[in-house]
C-alpha cells in the first residue's frame, strides 16, 4: 500500500509538461493487460462540461435532450447516466422536470464542487449519486487550493463523509489525474475513500478525469499521462472495481475516443462524455462516437436506436442555428452524407469510400415523417433527406429542393430540381468556389 506524500513543494512534472514547449510522452516500457469488464456503459455530462462552451441551455432543451439520450441509449441503459449543474434556479427546475418524466435511463446525478454547502444542494433534490470535485494534481492542490496535500485530503473527506451520512453515493471526480503524483496522492486518497465506504456500507465512484486532454493510450507509457496505467493502477493499488470506475475525457490532443476506448479496454465500465463532444476547450469524448465503438467492441447495438430522425428531429434544440460536422460519426447518425458517398452510390461501386451501408429505406423514413423545409438558417430539424459537405459547405437536400449552405449556417443558394436528373450539374456545384 502507498502512503500519503505530504511534501512541502508541487510536483509539476515540468519534464513532462515543459510549459514552453510541447508536452513530452515518456516511456517505461511496463505493461499492464487489457481487461475489459464484461458490461460497460455510456454516461453523460452534456447538461455540465456541455454547457462550459456555450451559452446556456433553456429547460425546454435540457428537457427535450433528456428523452433523446433516454432513447438513444435503448432499454439496457447503455447511456446509464447524466450529471446536471444544480447552482441556479434555472438549472434545479430542469433537473425536477427531468425526474418528472420518471425515465429509468439515464439516470439523473448532479456535479457539486467539495463544499458542504454544495452538498446540501445535492441532498434537498433528492438526487441518489453525485459528483464531486476533488481535484488531485500539485497544479490544483498547492496553485489554485493554497493548501498542502494533507490539508486537501482532509478538506475532501469531510464532504464526502457528509454524503455518506445522507445516504447519497459520492462520485468522486479525480480532477486533473494525468499531472497528478498517482502513488504520492491520487492512490493514498482512494484508499481513503474505500475505508470510508466499507465503514459506511455505501459504495464510493471514482471518476478518473484527464481535465487537459493530456492522457495516451499506448503500451507503456509512464505515469501520469498512461490511460492504462491509470485504469490498472486504481484496479489494483486501491481496489476499485470496474463498476465504480469511470473515464472522463478530453480532446485538446485528438485522443478522447481513443483513450476512452483504452479506458474500456483495461477495466472501466463507464466512459463520460457529451452529445457531439461539446465541452469546455476542445470538448469531450463525443458521446455518438463512443456508441459506434461500444457497438465495435461489442459486436452489438443492444437496444441504442441511432436512427438518424432522433438527432435530426432535436439536434437543434442542443445549439440553435449554428453547427459544425466534421466525421462521419455524425454522417451516419443523422443522416448526413458526404460528396463521396452519393456519388459511388450513384455512379460507381458501394465499397469504394463508404465506410458503411445505410439502408434505402431509411431515407424514405426520414423523408416521409416530417412537415415543411425551413430555407432560413441551418436548423437541424430540416435534415430529413441527406445532404452532402464539401469545402465547408452543406448541400441540402428536401424533396425537390436542395440549398448551398455555408459553414456558418446560413442559406446562400436555394434551388428547385430534380435531385436524380441534375446530378452532372450538382457536380459542378460542389465543386466551384462562392
Amino acid at each position: 500500500r502507498y502512503s500519503l506524500q505530504d511534501i512541502p513543494d508541487p510536483n509539476l512534472y515540468r519534464d513532462v509538461y515543459p510549459y514552453d514547449d510541447i508536452p513530452k510522452i515518456a516511456f517505461n516500457h511496463r505493461r499492464v493487460p487489457i481487461s475489459m469488464p464484461e458490461d460497460v456503459w455510456i454516461t453523460d455530462t452534456s447538461f455540465r462540461d456541455g454547457q462550459q462552451s456555450m451559452a446556456p441551455y433553456t429547460v425546454k432543451q435540457i428537457v427535450d435532450l433528456y428523452k433523446l439520450l433516454s432513447r438513444l441509449g435503448g432499454p439496457y441503459g447503455i447511456i446509464r447516466q447524466t450529471e446536471f449543474f444544480i447552482y441556479s434556479q434555472k438549472d434545479r427546475k430542469a433537473v425536477e422536470k427531468c425526474m418528472e418524466l420518471d425515465l429509468k435511463f439515464p439516470e439523473i446525478t448532479t456535479w457539486i464542487r467539495a463544499s458542504k454547502e454544495d452538498f446540501r444542494l445535492a441532498r434537498d433534490l433528492g438526487i441518489k449519486e453525485t459528483g464531486i470535485l476533488v481535484s488531485c494534481s500539485d497544479y490544483h492542490i498547492f496553485k489554485k487550493m493554497k493548501m498542502t496535500r494533507q490539508q486537501c485530503l482532509d478538506y475532501y473527506l469531510g464532504t464526502i463523509k457528509d454524503a455518506f451520512n445522507a445516504g447519497v453515493i459520492p462520485r468522486c471526480h479525480l480532477e486533473d489525474i494525468t499531472r497528478a503524483d498517482f502513488y504520492g496522492f491520487v492512490v493514498p486518497f482512494v484508499n481513503e475513500l474505500q475505508a470510508l465506504s466499507r465503514e459506511a456500507g455505501i459504495p464510493v465512484k471514482i471518476r478518473a478525469c484527464d481535465t487537459m486532454g493530456y492522457g495516451v493510450p499506448y503500451t507503456e507509457v509512464a505515469l501520469p499521462r498512461s490511460v492504462p496505467g491509470i485504469i490498472y493502477g486504481l484496479q489494483h493499488y486501491s481496489d476499485v472495481p470496474s463498476e465504480m470506475l469511470e473515464w472522463h475525457g478530453h480532446n485538446d490532443f485528438y485522443k478522447a475516443v481513443a483513450n476512452a476506448s483504452t479506458a474500456w479496454l483495461y477495466g472501466a465500465c463507464a466512459v463520460n462524455c457529451s452529445l457531439l463532444g461539446i465541452g469546455e476547450r476542445t470538448g469531450n469524448v463525443p458521446l455518438e462516437a463512443m456508441v459506434f465503438e461500444y457497438a465495435s467492441l461489442r459486436g452489438s447495438m443492444d437496444g441504442m436506436e441511432t436512427l438518424g430522425v432522433i438527432f435530426a428531429k432535436n439536434l437543434n434544440l442542443s445549439i440553435g442555428n449554428f453547427v459544425m460536422i466534421f466525421n462521419v460519426i455524425l454522417y451516419l447518425t443523422i443522416g448526413i452524407i458526404n460528396t463521396s458517398f452519393v456519388f459511388n452510390r450513384i455512379i460507381r461501386s458501394d465499397l469504394n469510400n463508404d465506410s458503411c451501408w445505410i439502408e434505402n429505406d431509411y431515407l424514405t423514413y426520414l423523408d416521409s415523417t416530417h412537415g415543411e423545409f425551413e430555407t432560413s438558417t441551418l436548423d437541424l430539424s430540416f435534415l430529413w433527406l441527406f445532404g452532402l459537405r464539401c469545402h465547408n459547405r452543406f448541400i441540402i437536400f428536401v424533396k425537390d429542393n436542395f440549398c448551398i449552405v455555408n459553414s456558418l449556417g446560413y442559406v446562400t443558394k436555394n434551388i428547385k430540381c430534380n435531385l436524380w436528373s441534375h446530378i452532372e450539374e450538382l457536380s459542378v456545384l460542389t465543386n466551384t468556389e462562392g
